[in-house]
């Protein structure tokens, strides 16, 4: 990886897109330290690690502890793919209509995403504005009023798609995806408060009895955490290879021509889009805390939307179990993949072009998800797991999914550089 970046650095085109990348996630992380006018952001400090504060502070580079203009990220961004991705599936005929148009088609439906971000961004940020100054301990809002609430969703709804925007530009001009960028960027940037979180508690607050205790919890946190970061970067490399033959002799076609599938097809799509998914409830759940609070429905909803409760890991491991299956076939189209095989004059040995073929590839890739929703719900479930069971700071149950996005985001960025200095050989043979 440091002999890539290296190489990559020496490149004017590459580095220039590396610096351009660094450059937006520096505006974006001064943004998380600029708080939203009205708010008394050190309310929060008594729930900076509670299920959904880790939860959005993971979208937000910890901008909800600031309760900065940033603070929503890009939460409801992910939300709103998710919930257009699903119309797309025969549910709206406008939608499977434009997913058939190509990028005229893409455009519109990136634009209707844009349309309910705004929409899910200004009722969650009045939600939680609203459900955390409820809360009897916290006063959170310095003159509650209509009009507060309602600018303070504006400002939090600007700040979303400021976000958002930031992470196109990454898109764009930078490299890597950058709404997976913006991500780890504010994961990576909320380490050193963790370990001086680790430290205090430990090492600081604990007597001169308990040091063996807190030397023996972090070297066995560090020894987790090297694990779960070899076991993570394995199966993301892991690759399943389908053999392809031609029925003539193309431009470096061989014998031994073979399509890669991951085994982990979806990458780390899944557990962000679950994550999200699990944190709009709880937020829209806040507009109700102050009059619904001891309601029987407002507590099943509250546990079952809880990543630290029983019912919500049951939901969190699900919705990545589903959201990996449908990501699987969203990346690798089946149809498609048949189709484009037939158009070059190849074919996988033993399967007849066409619909077999189309079937072949759908059967694989439902086997591959069923290995890549195991090991995504597995890595994410066991930290929240083991958070329940010895009573740790809820953040590092959510660990797992912070461990997994930063892995698989490094090594798709990684990938990405490495197709950009590859193609730009074989730009400067050609023009030899």
């Amino acid at each position: 990886m440091l002999k890539t970046m290296k190489n990559a650095f020496a490149v004017k085109d590459i580095r220039n897109r590396i610096m351009f990348t660094l450059g937006v996630l520096i505006v974006f992380r001064l943004g998380t330290y600029i708080t939203v006018p009205g708010i008394n952001a050190k309310a929060l400090t008594n729930v900076a690690s509670s299920g959904l504060v880790s939860i959005l502070n993971t979208f937000s580079g910890g901008g909800l502890t600031n309760y900065s203009i940033l603070a929503m990220g890009v939460s409801p961004y992910i939300t709103a793919q998710i919930v257009v991705q699903l119309l797309q599936m025969d549910i709206v005929p406008r939608f499977v209509e434009w997913s058939k148009q190509g990028e005229v088609g893409r455009r519109k439906l990136n634009q209707t995403s844009r349309y309910l971000t705004i929409v899910l961004a200004f009722v969650q940020s009045i939600g939680i504005t609203a459900g955390f100054n409820a809360l009897s301990s916290l006063n959170l809002v310095n003159n509650p009023s209509l009009k507060t609430y309602l600018s303070i969703g504006i400002i939090l709804t600007g700040g979303s798609l400021f976000t958002t925007w930031l992470g196109d530009m990454i898109t764009e001009r930078g490299f890597g995806n950058g709404i997976s960028m913006i991500i780890m960027a504010g994961i990576l940037a909320r380490i050193p408060t963790g370990v001086h979180q680790v430290y205090v508690e430990q090492f600081v607050d604990s007597n001169s009895s308990q040091l063996w205790s807190g030397i023996l919890y972090v070297l066995v946190l560090v020894i987790a955490i090297l694990l779960i970061v070899a076991f993570v970067t394995y199966v993301q490399q892991a690759n399943y290879k389908i053999p392809i033959q031609y029925t003539r002799r193309l431009a470096g076609a061989t014998d031994s021509s073979y399509l890669p599938l991951k085994v982990n097809v979806a990458g780390v799509i899944p557990v962000i889009f679950a994550s999200s998914f699990i944190a709009t409830p709880q937020t829209i759940l806040m507009l109700f805390t102050q009059n619904h609070s001891e309601d029987t429905w407002y507590q099943v909803l509250s546990n079952l939307f809880n990543m630290q409760a029983t019912g919500g890991m049951i939901l969190y491991t699900v919705l990545i179990i589903l959201f990996t299956f449908f990501y699987a076939f969203v990346q690798v189209n089946p149809e498609k993949l048949a189709e484009n095989l037939q158009k070059q004059g190849s074919y996988i040995p033993s399967v007849w072009p066409g619909k077999e073929t189309e079937k072949y590839v759908s059967h694989l890739l439902m086997r591959l998800s069923a290995v890549g929703s195991l090991f995504l719900g597995l890595v994410s479930l066991i930290p929240l797991i083991a958070s329940n069971i010895w009573g740790l700071d809820e953040s590092i149950g959510l660990g797992g999914t912070s461990l997994l996005i930063v892995v698989g985001v490094s090594l798709e960025s990684i990938r990405q550089l490495k197709g950009m200095m590859m193609k730009r050989e074989y730009v400067g043979f050609i023009r030899k």
